[in-house]
């Protein structure tokens, strides 16, 4: 793939460094010199340095030619206005950071992909850790989330079923087990003391999702 990355800011730079890892072919623009400069000489990457908004610098980026541009500066309407250009030039993935909630449906009217305030997003998980120590992040996706959930001794829900757990905008991926065996599980699985259950959820349920299933997963105890 070749992706014009837009800001080499924290999410910029470590995109970078990811989209080398899987063998792309990358190109960094950012207004900042000495960032450029530093990013070549950790990643193989093409750095340019510049204000993207500038058709001629997309055009110098091979933006004729890019399966995906992706803009993560701090300012919305650079992020907006360079994805407006990348639309005009038919690049076929889009994708910018919002940095403020109310600007993300001038990106939707755009077509681009978002994902909004990386800061508050943090955050909020954040917060969601603190409180669920057995929380793990397996990876974000977009729309959703996976996790783990461990199941707790004397949790409500052991020895019941599946389909006896309340459920609300989540859904049940896999549960590994104690010896290692991993289940593809039917609503007639009977949840154990020490299950890994594996789960999806939306998003924006995240907060809810977790409550219902600490509810009925963790000990209260």
């Amino acid at each position: 793939m070749f992706i014009i990355i837009i800001g080499l800011g924290g999410i910029g730079r470590n995109l970078a460094a990811i989209s080398v890892e899987h063998g792309d072919s990358v190109v960094v623009i950012d207004q900042d010199e000495d960032r450029c400069n530093e990013v070549i000489e950790h990643y193989d990457v093409m750095a340019i340095n510049g204000n993207a908004t500038d058709k001629s610098i997309l055009e110098d980026a091979g933006i004729d030619r890019a399966h995906a541009l992706v803009a993560t500066t701090s300012d919305d309407a650079v992020n907006l206005m360079t994805c407006w250009l990348a639309k005009k030039f038919n690049v076929p993935n889009v994708v910018s950071i919002v940095n403020q909630k109310e600007h993300s449906d001038l990106f939707k009217e755009v077509g681009v992909h978002i994902s909004e305030n990386p800061d508050e997003l943090v955050a909020n998980r954040l917060y969601y850790w603190s409180e669920n120590t057995d929380l793990h992040q397996i990876a974000s996706i977009p729309g959703g989330t996976i996790f783990q959930v461990d199941v707790d001794r004397n949790a409500p829900m052991i020895d019941h079923e599946i389909l006896e757990l309340e459920v609300k905008d989540f859904v049940f991926i896999a549960i590994q087990r104690e010896k290692g065996d991993l289940i593809i599980p039917s609503g007639k699985i009977r949840i154990r003391e020490g299950d890994k259950i594996i789960v999806f959820t939306k998003k924006e349920a995240e907060k809810d999702c977790l409550a219902v299933l600490n509810r009925q997963l963790k000990s209260s105890a």
